[in-house]
């Protein structure tokens, strides 16, 4: 039972067990209310009901007393039989009101046997008695019977009246029974409602009892576990596991409390390895300590040679340095004069193009003056058949024609000579055109290399300074070096006591440690 519960939380748990508890309050407090107020109800209509029967049996009594009083008066109103009308009409007015009443007592008393039983009895004899007394009222009334006849009706009828309320009296005593029947029903449902309300409140006490009980326990021994287990941890005892069983926040206490527990064991036997592994550590480091120290001497000696050595490196490169930076400085005027004497080819190739653009454009013209002599020469030819065919008087048009096409023929023929010329001088443009450009183009390629091989130099010169910097700073660490090894030879001897006194220390934490047994 124990772990169920610890499977919930206290919050829960509490929570659980203040809710049970105020639901049986509250379910008993409400089982009170609702059964007093049905006893309430039930008293009230049962004293209702009561009360009811007992006016219905009054109210009977009365009206038989009424229809008995009625009769008298009929009889003795015989001669006057207006009024003996009004007395019959009251009669059986009163009749209907005797029934009326023994049906309502049978609808309130219903379920009871006697009333039931005296009703239909009265019923009975309430019609024996109406069949007498009826005929009786009639003759009266049509005046077929005087009053002297009518006693004789009426010392029969009598019989009837005394059963009628002889039955009344028996329905009245029913009703007084019924009463008392009702009351101690009432007192022994207020006895019964108050015994169950007491054995409520035990099987209440019952089961809340061993329900906190356990709840108390469930709470307090896991607490109790968790002091002695944070007792054991301070005397140095880390070996006993705990119980960490459940879900709840004991549980949670628990399972943190071993989880130190575990923590501490493993930071103990870490501890303990470490201080021995410190103690053999130390030891070795005092011995290798003086092996360092001869080592730092001789390291110290090798050390300044290597000064020396470095100072004459440092000559060395300072003056390929300086022999770099002329060889640079020459490098750059080369590739000046490479640069001009590309400018000027280029203005050569340049101009050459725009020789063979011009030879061009005069081959272009003489084309045009060749076909203007054609066309000329054709004008002419048209003009000689037209004056041939005028005859005599187209003859010096023929002769004009004539001249005008020898000449527009040498005009072809020297223009013809022209283009010949001109072809030839274009096509030695041309040839002239293409050595300049391949020269431009040699030129262009020597200016790269030269600006090349003076980058090259250029870099070299920038390398071999850096070089000279960077091996005066290697001299200058050399030094500094030299004056850290003197310095670590120092700092060896201190080492050795440090570690003789970390040997002495270790061995105290190793005692130390050794009062936690795990």
């Amino acid at each position: 039972m124990l772990r169920f519960l610890r499977r919930f939380t206290l919050r829960t748990r509490l929570l659980a067990s203040m809710a049970v508890l105020t639901a049986a309050l509250l379910g008993l407090g409400a089982w009170g209310v609702v059964e007093n107020r049905i006893v309430t109800q039930r008293t009230a209509a049962l004293f209702d009901s009561a009360q009811q029967g007992s006016d219905a049996v009054s109210r009977l009594r009365e009206s038989l007393a009424n229809l008995r009083r009625l009769q008298a008066d009929a009889i003795a109103s015989g001669a006057n039989p207006v009024e003996v009308e009004r007395i019959v009409a009251l009669w059986k007015a009163e009749a209907e009101r005797v029934k009326q009443l023994d049906a309502d007592l049978a609808r309130i008393d219903a379920g009871n046997t006697t009333i039931e039983a005296l009703v239909k009895q009265q019923l009975g004899q309430l019609q024996q008695y109406t069949e007498i007394v009826g005929p009786l009222l009639d003759k009266l009334q049509s005046a077929v019977l005087d009053s002297a006849g009518a006693l004789a009706y009426a010392e029969a009828a009598e019989e009837h009246v005394t059963a009628l309320r002889t039955t009344a009296d028996a329905m009245l005593k029913a009703s007084q029974s019924r009463q008392a029947t009702i009351r101690e029903e009432l007192a022994d449902a207020a006895t019964l409602a108050a015994n169950l309300r007491l054995a409520l409140t035990v099987l209440a006490v019952v089961v809340l009892l061993p329900a906190l009980w356990l709840t108390l326990r469930s709470v307090c021994e896991p607490l109790q576990a968790a002091v002695a287990a944070a007792d054991r941890i301070a005397r140095g005892d880390l070996g006993e596991d705990l119980a960490t069983e459940g879900r709840d926040e004991t549980a949670t206490l628990l399972r943190s409390l071993q989880q130190m527990q575990l923590a501490l064991r493993r930071l103990v036997g870490q501890v303990r390895e470490s201080a021995e592994s410190i103690q053999t550590a130390s030891g070795e480091v005092a011995a290798g300590n003086a092996d360092l120290s001869q080592r730092t001497e001789e390291q110290a000696s090798n050390l300044q040679q290597t000064a020396s050595s470095m100072e004459m490196l440092t000559d060395s490169v300072r003056h390929n340095a300086d022999s770099a930076q002329r060889a640079n400085e020459l490098a750059s005027d080369a590739a000046g004069a490479a640069a001009q004497g590309g400018k000027v080819v280029g203005h050569a190739v340049t101009t050459m193009h725009d020789i063979a653009a011009s030879s061009q454009k005069i081959a272009e013209i003489i084309s045009v003056i060749d076909g203007i002599a054609f066309q000329t020469n054709i004008l002419a030819l048209n003009a000689a058949v037209e004056a041939a065919r005028a005859g005599e008087q187209g003859r010096g048009f023929a002769v004009v024609a004539g001249e005008v096409r020898s000449l527009a023929q040498r005009s072809a023929e020297a223009a013809r000579e022209i283009k010949t010329l001109i072809t030839a001088s274009v096509e030695r443009v041309e040839a002239g055109t293409r050595q300049v450009s391949d020269a431009g183009q040699a030129m262009q390629e020597i200016v790269g290399k030269v600006e090349r091989v003076s980058q090259l130099i250029h870099d070299i010169s920038g390398a071999t300074t850096a070089q000279s910097r960077d091996i005066g700073q290697v001299g200058d660490a050399v030094g500094q070096l030299d004056r850290v090894t003197q310095q670590n030879a120092a700092l060896v001897e201190q080492s050795a006591a440090a570690a003789e006194s970390l040997r002495a220390q270790a061995s105290r934490l190793a005692e130390v440690v050794g009062v936690f047994r795990v």
